[in-house]
């Protein structure tokens, strides 16, 4: 396995791809970050001495209150001595550094938990028990990494009888959880029971000897499993790298090779060397085998291979280029989250479980766009391709992280039981969909509008049909989809969604519907002294989708419509405005943008619509802002931009937005609004009263807007860039209708999103809420 890896690092391409992004643009891949602001000499006095007395003598007095005025309730120490760094063997705590900084990314990325890697001069036991021991009072929990076997049982098990917080053996125990996931799937497919399964594995490291304890734990019976590593069969007598954790699994046989017992198999699991199960093997395993040739990169043996053998067989492999991949990352950064969460002295063999069954019954969920995204071809659904979800599933977090939390207070190791598990659950949804806070309000309100009918112009489209499924399950709305039938259904099926046509969603076929001639007549009548003609309008009417989503809601046929994924934004403009029009006392449309970001949300107007709005179109823009950003629970300060700081500059967009102010404080003395500003002191309040203490805003302005298109879209979509920030939006403002025009770089969750403000919208018309 060493020599295979090393082959890889020697690519190469691959090498210098690897040794550029680890040193540019800074070294490494981690940095610490505050997250108190130390502006001054009072957060100085309050961070540090004298003002840190006050949590020392609170923590000294109750050392629980640890996790109320300290990182350590969300610290994870990854350690490492080195000894077994997958696939390149014995290289040293020195030379592990940067696959404990890439573990350390990925508890950052995947579960929000803090990391130090911490690489330990320990090959002994004791030096490197007694090391990780002493760090207690500093961590949440320990993650034990590529430390060689049998050390790392032994250094495991001693540190959890004298640590109280969680310590956990990634290798062993994550690698066990997602096999255990994979082997439930695959014996409920083939129709076997694991009690009576046989199970023959090749390697008896810690990760396979995990795995088998784990499966043991639920159910499978010791005397139905073989172990054979380098030595051939683990049997009774044997004393080449013999060791206690392999007493339960010895076998009083005359069997020596893995040829001698792999017949009759059910579950093949491989943790040891590239081509170690040969395609004749296969042919004596029992009917549709479940094969885990987990050795990275290349496994036991190769998908295609194993295919051709058996055709009936189940595949899991340790790569990502194959489907049913093994990676750790699916289970040990919820895992710790739950344990985090509840202040788990331990995870036990009940949260591993817990763990195990969550996974399992996720890959029996419908799949979800973001994991879908993880796939370059046909979305795949439960079955032998799919036994095992997809790492980057954001729904592994909303699942695995509560059932380990939930098992760790049932086992009375929670020190900080989780009293609201709804209120749980909506935290970890915040972190999923960092939209999850500010649209909530807006999902509650579109559950209780009755699903009205969302029209979506771009029905085939993949984000759409995901979007549709949603806003079907989550009852935010009754979808209408504009698109060819069998095109529709085919895509369903492809990307394995079970929302139907008829029961679940309507559908307008813009190449046979019995209402073409009735469109036809309603376009010629709304925009027939506008340029469209007779012939244009049956043209349009038979290909431009956005057409026919807006007559349907002219004609009551749908409450809300999305388009805009494809093709130009003022084209799509043009044909709402035409056939919609405007709301009543609009003179202009205006486009207003969310961005949510880690700092918090803000919103830009206008993004997408007017070129150079007047003084008097800045006014109506901001005031239809300032109403829809009500709608979200948030009360607006908006903040008129410009390059002039309160009558610095007399140029003419400085006087443009300087009238535009002076108006907004006549006609909405109840909105928060100042300017004209630059964009610092509109979000630093402290320099906003240096430059003009009589501002009548406090705060931080969350309403920003720009005196021109340009200055608008720049600034969008760089924040949006360098933040990492998410689009909610373009918010179409003014029209008629609810209707909204998205961007083609829309995601399916985006989608989403629109359809449960869109949904809101349309509710409040029919109701008369303002």
């Amino acid at each position: 396995m060493a020599e295979d890896a090393r082959k890889t690092a020697n690519n190469s391409d691959l090498t210098e791809a690897a040794l550029f992004f680890h040193r540019y643009p800074v070294p490494g891949k981690l940095e610490i970050q505050s997250t108190k602001s130390l502006g001054n000499q009072r957060d100085l006095a309050l961070a540090y001495s004298p003002g840190v007395a006050a949590p020392c003598l609170a923590i000294h007095e109750n050392p629980a209150l640890a996790a109320d005025y300290t990182s350590r309730a969300n610290l994870v120490a990854v350690i490492s001595n080195g000894t077994a760094v997958l696939g390149l063997g014995n290289i040293g705590p020195l030379a592990s550094k940067p696959v404990m900084e890439g573990k350390a990314v990925l508890f950052k990325k995947f579960a929000d938990i803090n990391v130090f890697d911490i690489e330990i001069d320990a090959p002994e036991i004791e030096r490197m028990v007694e090391t990780i021991a002493a760090l207690e009072p500093t961590f949440g929990g320990i993650n034990l990494e590529d430390i060689k076997a049998p050390e790392c049982f032994e250094v495991e098990e001693q540190l959890k009888a004298r640590m109280s917080i969680p310590v956990f053996h990634d290798d062993q125990h994550g690698t066990a959880i997602i096999v255990a996931a994979a082997v439930m799937n695959g014996l409920q497919l083939a129709g076997k029971d694991i009690r009576t399964a046989k199970i023959v594995t090749s390697g008896a490291g810690a990760a396979a000897l995990a795995c088998l304890n784990l499966l043991v734990s639920l159910g499978a019976k010791t005397e139905n499993i073989w172990i054979t590593d380098r030595f051939g069969v683990a049997y009774k007598g044997r004393v080449e790298e013999m060791d206690r954790w392999k007493e339960p699994y010895l076998k009083d046989t005359e069997a020596r090779t893995l040829a001698d017992v792999i017949g009759g198999a059910d579950v093949f699991l491989g943790l040891s060397a590239a081509g170690v199960l040969k395609p004749e093997l296969l042919a004596e395993m029992n009917e549709k085998p479940l094969i885990l040739a987990l050795a990275n990169p290349t496994p036991e043996i190769m998908p295609d291979l194993a295919r051709q053998a058996r055709p009936d067989a189940m595949i899991c492999t340790g790569r990502s280029d194959f489907p049913n991949q093994v990676n750790n990352v699916i289970c040990f950064p919820y895992i710790f989250r739950g344990a985090l969460d509840v202040g788990a002295t331990a995870i036990n063999e009940e949260m591993k479980l817990a763990a195990v069954h969550a996974i399992a019954a996720l890959a029996q969920e419908e799949p979800s766009d973001v994991a879908a995204r993880a796939y370059s071809g046909e979305t795949p659904i439960f079955g032998p391709e799919f036994l095992i979800p997809s790492p980057f599933d954001p729904r592994l977090i909303l699942r695995v992280a509560p059932a380990v939390a939930k098992a760790a207070m049932e086992t009375g190791v929670a020190t900080r039981p989780i009293e609201d598990m709804d209120a749980y659950l909506d935290k970890l949804n915040r972190f999923v969909f960092r939209t999850g806070f500010v649209m909530k309000p807006v999902f509650s309100a579109a559950k209780q509008a009755n699903r009205q009918r969302v029209i979506y112009a771009d029905g085939e489209d993949e984000r759409v049909l995901r979007a549709a499924q949603v806003a079907h399950e989550e009852g935010i709305a009754y979808p209408v989809l504009i698109g060819r039938p069998h095109v529709i259904e085919t895509r369903l099926k492809r990307y394995g969604l079970k929302i139907r046509a008829g029961s679940e969603f309507d559908i307008i076929n813009p190449e046979d519907d019995p209402r073409y001639r009735d469109y036809v007549e309603l376009l010629i009548r709304l925009t027939g002294r506008r340029g469209v003609n007779t012939e244009a309008a049956r043209l349009l009417v038979r290909t431009n989708n956005t057409v026919i989503a807006a007559l349907a809601m002219m004609r009551d046929e749908a409450d809300a419509m999305l388009c805009g994924l494809e093709g130009r934004f003022e084209r799509h403009l043009r044909y709402v405005d035409m056939i919609i029009g405007r709301g009543e006392g609009v003179k202009e449309l205006s486009a207003l943008s969310m961005l949510i970001m880690q700092r918090g949300v803000t919103f830009f107007t206008d993004t997408f619509v007017t070129h150079n709005p007047t003084a008097e179109e800045i006014v109506e823009m901001t005031l239809l802002a300032a109403k829809e950003i009500r709608r979200f629970g948030i009360e607006p300060k908006a903040a008129l931009l410009s390059h002039s700081n309160f009558g610095s500059r007399d140029s003419e967009s400085a006087l443009k937005m300087r009238r535009a102010v002076s108006t907004l404080h006549q006609v909405a003395p109840e909105l928060a609004v100042e300017g004209e500003m630059n964009g610092d002191a509109a979000l630093n309040e402290a320099l906003r009263q240096r430059i003009y203490p009589h501002a009548n805003m406090s705060g931080e302005a969350n309403l920003l807007v720009f005196p021109d298109l340009d200055s608008a879209n720049i600034t969008l979509t760089t924040v949006k860039t360098m933040t990492d920030a998410l689009h909610v939006g373009p918010i179409l403002l003014g029209v008629a209708k609810p209707a909204h025009i998205l961007t083609p770089s829309v995601t399916s969750r985006g989608i989403v999103n629109m359809t449960a403000f869109a949904a809101v919208e349309a509710w409040n018309a029919k109701n008369g809420v303002a």
